[in-house]
């Protein structure tokens, strides 16, 4: 075979051995001088980039204001529209202000001192604007408002208003009445109540956020100059980063003057904003330097650059948007503000990568390597690298790989058949907040009633008319005769076991206003919101409410059992639809990506399965509660309905993030030399340092967003940490290579119209004016070798 002739290398040669730095500096300034002058646009489009970097912070600078803390119920739902009734017409029914006064000193809340101070304080408090209904336990005397011990006792009040209304009163308000009240020497007070939980959650959820940022920040730049080995380099994907960051906080500032969203979007913000457009910067500059490398300019790498990499980081970053796009089919704004923050946080960062990290590559040139902290290695010497022998060994032994990785996956991942969903509380915020500290104490010391109590609103229901009145009668008979009902409460009487055992007091009258009737169904003591027989409880006081009996008024069953429920329907009836959107998306995606169509089905099985881990160890953690003393959160045994809807979209995006890195190298191969396993092994050695320094820098991110002390927070991150990190290595380096080599040559079928479609739409990486791709050649064909840049592992 005759020997090709080697390129000569001069020493104005970017890559020539045996020069001195100065010497090669020199050169570079001389071709600079001698060569074309460098384009205008880079600094073009820097000067734009700065303009939009200081409206971002204009902009998004007060986000965190606007941001709520609801969101996870279907605000068209039947339990949505009796909160809204009962806001309206029985506002002192569901206090959300709670001062707990603890009586100092030994003494009792029935002491006369303690008694004064604490009317004293209820008395103002009734003075407060944007407060209704304020009742105490030395106003009524009533033992639900009183600890068992003596100790404590409970002033209860509603705040007015909507959520964020609520949250301006509470901030006003709170101040004044928390720890020791002026003029007070007998008594302590502690504020509770759901605003307050609210009010705590959105605080400590900005000063984690901010916790993690400055967490992240650092190592991501240590990892990044490891990766790259010098740290002008490893400044460019941060600076991306930035970018996206800053940007999505003034997209998110925008939207909520159009609607609602979730406080919980600015973590996905900071791990999405970093993670993908550190993965973008690293695939861009990763190639940069490589066409750098080979010989070429700088302005032509570039070029090189984006019309090949700069494809991968398009189609990645079009999978990713269109899996986080589908939470925008659930109702409750909880998820739909992910897909707000998620899908603005995607489009800036590939915006970012393909167009202000091209302008620095280009000003930078040769500098891209400067203030360097070690060589780069070419040839041979990358050829023993992890990533290849995993490869090799997956693909050697594919059945044992391929069986084995699927059945450690699927075993790890059985937890999750336990999984049982409920609401949070209290309880995701700190031990030591004032607001858990007061529920935590209300939980343990007062008599007080189920939190799966069944309110129900009837409508057109005056109990002065005697008919109305004798339905009321009939419908609360009913009520108490369901299983797990304890008493009903009605306008009235109070009803137990099918007869009425309380008539008509002062208190049963409030529950009639303006034609209205309040009716609390309340359950049998202990029973918790999330349990089954809450569920069945709601479902039943809604048969009996929809019997034809009881038409004389119409009925709003609500509560917070009827608010779970409510949304487990809401996520259940459109959880096909962001399937088909997420499953059929990147099938097609993953066609025109390979041409192939078995490969675009394992995919979504695999990345599917990748998944399973970090839902089992959801549920052994935070729903089971192992570990909880380490990770620092009170498990409560449920899982939040909405969350690993939320985690499913994320964690699923990123697989397919990663799975574009991969299979597009190994696409390039295989088109390039016919020989499926070769492709294989080289695809997966080419990325395999690229998706590793990826995945742990977003795991870095997520893990630093699972420090927060929001439980709901920890699990977010924590959990998505745990799929990226499961993806990029046990996946990707084992379970794909091995799945591919089981199909063999089959696994590039496709039938021919389908092939020619893709063929003409499809995604190449590789020079637009390169032609068309020479056809496969035969198995086994030799292929001429190539020296290999080092990737590090």
């Amino acid at each position: 075979m005759p020997t090709m002739p080697s390129p000569t290398v001069t020493p104005e040669s970017p890559a020539a051995p045996g020069t001195s730095r100065r010497e090669r500096r020199a050169a570079a300034r001389a071709r600079r001088a001698e060569g074309p002058p460098r384009p205008r646009w880079p600094k073009f489009v820097l000067f734009f980039a700065a303009l939009f970097l200081v409206d971002a912070v204009l902009v998004g600078g007060g986000v965190a204001d606007r941001l709520l803390n609801g969101g996870t119920e279907d605000l068209s739902s039947e339990s949505a529209r009796a909160a809204d009734a009962l806001e309206a017409d029985f506002p002192t029914s569901e206090p959300n202000f709670v001062l707990l006064v603890e009586a100092l000193d030994g003494a009792g809340v029935d002491d006369s001192e303690v008694a004064a101070e604490a009317i004293g304080l209820s008395n103002r408090l009734a003075f407060e604007p944007g407060l209704s209904g304020v009742l105490s336990y030395w106003q009524t005397g009533a033992d639900q408002l009183r600890s068992d011990d003596g100790r404590y006792a409970m002033i209860l009040a509603h705040i007015d208003g909507a959520e964020d209304d609520q949250q301006n009163t509470f901030a006003r308000i709170a101040p004044g009445y928390s720890g020791t009240p002026e003029g007070a020497e007998h008594i302590e007070v502690r504020v509770g109540g759901r605003v307050a939980v609210l009010e705590e959650v959105q605080t400590t959820i900005e000063e984690d956020l901010l916790t993690a940022e400055l967490i992240a920040l650092p190592i991501t730049l240590l990892i990044l100059i490891l990766v790259f080995g010098g740290v002008v380099a490893a400044l460019l994907p941060l600076g991306v980063g930035i970018v996206a960051i800053l940007g999505t906080n003034a997209a998110l500032r925008v939207v909520t003057e159009f609607t609602d969203v979730s406080v919980f979007a600015q973590n996905l913000t900071t791990a999405l904003g970093l993670g993908l457009a550190i993965d973008y910067a690293l695939l861009i500059v990763r190639r940069y330097r490589e066409e750098l490398a080979a010989g070429h300019e700088p302005v032509e790498a570039v070029s090189i650059t984006v019309r090949t990499a700069g494809r991968a980081v398009l189609f990645s970053a079009l999978t990713v948007a269109v899996s986080l796009s589908a939470m925008l089919v659930f109702p409750l704004y909880f998820l739909r503000s992910f897909a707000y923050a998620g899908i603005s946080v995607v489009v800036l960062a590939a915006t970012a990568a393909l167009t202000i990290l091209p302008a620095l590559l280009v000003l930078l040139g040769h500098r891209v390597d400067a203030l360097r902290i070690r060589r780069r290695k070419t040839g041979a010497a990358a050829e023993g690298t992890l990533w290849r022998r995993l490869a090799n060994a997956s693909v050697g032994r594919a059945p044992l790989f391929a069986i084995g990785t699927t059945v450690i996956l699927v075993v790890v991942g059985l937890p999750f058949l336990n999984v049982e969903f409920g609401t949070t509380d209290d309880r995701q915020l700190p031990q030591g907040s004032e607001a858990r500290v007061a529920q935590d104490i209300i939980r343990s010391d007062f008599d007080s009633s189920a939190t799966a109590t069944v309110e129900v609103v009837a409508r057109t229901a005056d109990p002065e008319d005697d008919a109305v009145a004798d339905a009321l009668d009939g419908y609360a008979l009913a009520l108490s005769q369901l299983p797990h009902v304890s008493y009903v409460d009605t306008p009235v009487g109070t009803y137990e076991d099918g007869e009425q055992t309380v008539s008509v007091t002062p208190a049963h009258n409030m529950r009639a206003l303006d034609g209205s009737s309040h009716i609390s169904v309340v359950p049998d003591s202990g029973l918790e919101v999330s349990s089954a027989e809450a569920g069945e409880l709601v479902r039943g006081v809604r048969d009996i409410s929809a019997q034809a009996d009881y038409r004389d008024f119409g009925t709003l069953v609500g509560g917070d059992a009827a608010v779970l429920e409510d949304s487990k329907e809401a996520i259940s009836s459109r959880l096909p639809w962001a399937a088909l959107i997420i499953v059929g998306a990147s099938l097609i995606l993953m066609f025109l990506l390979t041409g192939s169509l078995l490969i675009p089905v394992m995919s979504v099985v695999l990345n599917a399965l990748s998944l399973t881990a970090m839902f089992g160890a959801v549920v052994w953690v935070f729903q089971d509660g192992n570990l909880s003393g380490f990770l620092g959160f009170t498990a409560t045994g449920t899982i939040e309905v909405t969350l690993p809807v939320l985690m499913f979209c994320v964690a699923f995006g990123l697989s397919m993030d990663y799975g574009v890195f991969l299979l597009s190298r190994v696409t390039e191969e295989y088109r390039r030399t016919g020989d499926s396993r070769q492709a294989i092994i080289s695809g997966v050695h080419r990325t395999g340092g690229v998706i590793t320094a990826a995945a742990l820098i977003l795991a870095v991110v997520l893990v630093a967003i699972g420090t927060s002390r929001i439980t709901n927070t920890k699990m977010l991150g924590l959990g998505v940490a745990l799929a990226v990190i499961v993806d990029s290595t046990v996946v990707r380096g084992l379970l794909v290579p091995a799945v591919m080599r089981l199909g063999g040559r089959a696994t590039w079928w496709a039938p021919a119209p389908l092939r020619r479609f893709q063929q003409r739409f499809g995604l190449r990486e590789e020079p637009l004016d390169a032609g068309p791709a020479p056809a496969p050649a035969p198995v086994g064909t030799p292929r001429k070798p190539e020296p290999v840049l080092e990737e590090t592992s």
